[in-house]
C-alpha cells in the first residue's frame, strides 16, 4: 500500500511539474511562434499596400480585387514626367501691353514597368494573397470602396487577415488573450490589417518592430 501511495504521489509530482513548466514556456514559445508568423504575414500586407499604392496613382483609385491588382503590377506602367518652369508673352487687355505670364510645363519622358520599379525581378506579388502557412489554404481579405470625407470623395482600401487563421493551432487561451489585445507594442484587435474602409488611411496594425523585421 505503501507503495502504491509512493507511485501515485511520484505521478502527481510529474504532472504538476509539467504542468508548472508549461505555464511557464507555454506563453514563451507562443510569442516566439506568433512573432515569426507575423512577420510573414506583414511582409505580405506591405507588398499588397505598396501594390495597391501604385494602381491608385495610375488609375486614381485602388484595386477592387488581386485579380486586378496582380494583373496591374505585371504589366502595368508608370509615365515618367519632368516639370520644368518657363514663361511667354500675352497680351494684357488691363494695361494694353504684351506682359511675361509665366507658366509651369510637365514633359513626358517616358514610360516604367510597375513590376520593376516595385519588385526588380522578384515575382513574390503573384502569391501576395496567400496566407503564409495557413492550414486551409485561406486568402488575403481584400476590398476597396469610396468614402465621402467633408464632401470629398477619397478612395480607400483595406486588407486584413485574422489572427485565428495565423494562429490556428496555438492553445485557445493564449489565442483568446491575443485577439483582445491594445497595446501600441502589439498588434491589436482580431487581425492583422493594413488599411482602412472607414479612414483615409494605408498604415498597418501593427508596431514598429515588425516594420524592423521585415525590412530587413
Amino acid at each position: 500500500m505503501k507503495t502504491i501511495i509512493q507511485i501515485v504521489l511520484w505521478i502527481a509530482c510529474i504532472v504538476f511539474g509539467y504542468l508548472i513548466y508549461k505555464s511557464v514556456t507555454g506563453p514563451i514559445e507562443f510569442n516566439r511562434v506568433k512573432q515569426d508568423r507575423y512577420a510573414k504575414v506583414i511582409a505580405k500586407l506591405k507588398d499588397i499596400r505598396v501594390s495597391q499604392e501604385a494602381y491608385k496613382t495610375v488609375n486614381g483609385i485602388y484595386a477592387p480585387d488581386f485579380n486586378k491588382l496582380v494583373s496591374f503590377v505585371d504589366t502595368g506602367k508608370f509615365t515618367i514626367t519632368q516639370q520644368r518652369d518657363s514663361s511667354f508673352m500675352r497680351f494684357d487687355k488691363v494695361y494694353q501691353i504684351d506682359m511675361q505670364k509665366d507658366t509651369i510645363i510637365i514633359d513626358t519622358l517616358g514610360t516604367v514597368s510597375v513590376r520593376d520599379s516595385l519588385f526588380k525581378k522578384d515575382d513574390r506579388f503573384k502569391t501576395m494573397m496567400e496566407v503564409p502557412g495557413a492550414a486551409n489554404g485561406e486568402k488575403v481579405e481584400m476590398k476597396s470602396a469610396i468614402i465621402d470625407k467633408g464632401g470629398y470623395k477619397a478612395p480607400v482600401f483595406e486588407a486584413k487577415v485574422a489572427k485565428d487563421i495565423v494562429l490556428y493551432d496555438q492553445p485557445k487561451d493564449l489565442l483568446a488573450k491575443e485577439k483582445a489585445e491594445a497595446s501600441v507594442e502589439q498588434v491589436n484587435g482580431p487581425a492583422i490589417v493594413v488599411g482602412s474602409l472607414e479612414e483615409v488611411s494605408t498604415s498597418g496594425n501593427w508596431p514598429p518592430i515588425y516594420d524592423k523585421k521585415t525590412d530587413q
